[in-house]
């Protein structure tokens, strides 16, 4: 088994609700809780877990947002495990979620200069190494409905742009919707296997431009609109 994020690049909007849900988890739950910085002060900071990057791809008119979240990956072959000189950080064998032990680390830094997805910070108040757990807290909770036993991120998300699910199951949701979609890993060439994958936007027609600001050009465009959003 292994359990991973699948995220749509196309439909994400970049509302920032994972990340925001997946800090009220953290901070409140019980796998390594998260620490806010003067959180009522004049600089409220803290640790995150989901970051959400904004790119602009394209020229205008055709040009296109792209929101792209980034947390940890849950590589196959971690460098972020392999350089950890005390085994604090380590990948699960029964479902490849890749944690810290708390007890072990010593806040040297070295995972998160390993990490080329930028997944780690370092926890002031506790001088240890935080990430993404995949809310393991909730995943195997028993005492939640079998439909809740997922990521916070992936309860929030209102435009339904994450998943989550065994990657290692070619039947699986997950799997099916990477296939279908021609789904890929961030930055595969560095070769350490990423378990969470992102599905490509898909591609829009282009906007005319020939004839902006003839007659009838504005409802000519409206009705195209129309049809490729498909109001």
């Amino acid at each position: 088994m292994r359990l991973g994020l699948v995220i749509d690049l196309d439909v994400c909007v970049g509302c920032h609700a994972c990340a925001v849900a997946c800090k009220q988890w953290n901070t409140s739950g019980t796998t390594a809780p998260l620490t806010d910085y003067q959180p009522y002060g004049a600089e409220p900071s803290g640790v995150w877990f989901n970051r959400i990057r904004h790119y602009e791809v394209g020229e205008y008119p055709n040009s296109k947002t792209i929101n792209f979240p980034m947390s940890c990956m849950h590589c196959e072959d971690a460098a972020c495990v392999t350089v950890c000189p005390t085994g604090a950080s380590y990948k699960r064998a029964e479902d490849g979620i890749v944690l810290v032990d708390q007890d072990k680390c010593m806040g040297c830094n070295l995972c998160s200069w390993a990490c080329p997805y930028g997944a780690r910070e370092l926890d002031r108040e506790s001088g240890t190494m935080k990430k993404c757990t995949l809310c393991i807290d909730r995943i195997y909770d028993q005492n939640l409905p079998i439909e809740d036993r997922q990521p916070v991120c992936v309860m929030v998300c209102p435009a339904h742009a994450r998943m989550f699910g065994d990657l290692d199951d070619p039947d699986s949701a997950v799997s099916l919707t990477v296939r279908e979609r021609e789904g890929y890993q961030l930055m595969p060439e560095l070769g350490y296997k990423p378990t969470n994958q992102y599905l490509p936007p898909r591609k829009a027609k282009p906007i005319p431009t020939e004839n902006m600001g003839k007659p009838g050009f504005k409802e000519r465009l409206k009705s195209l609109a129309n049809k490729i959003v498909k109001r």
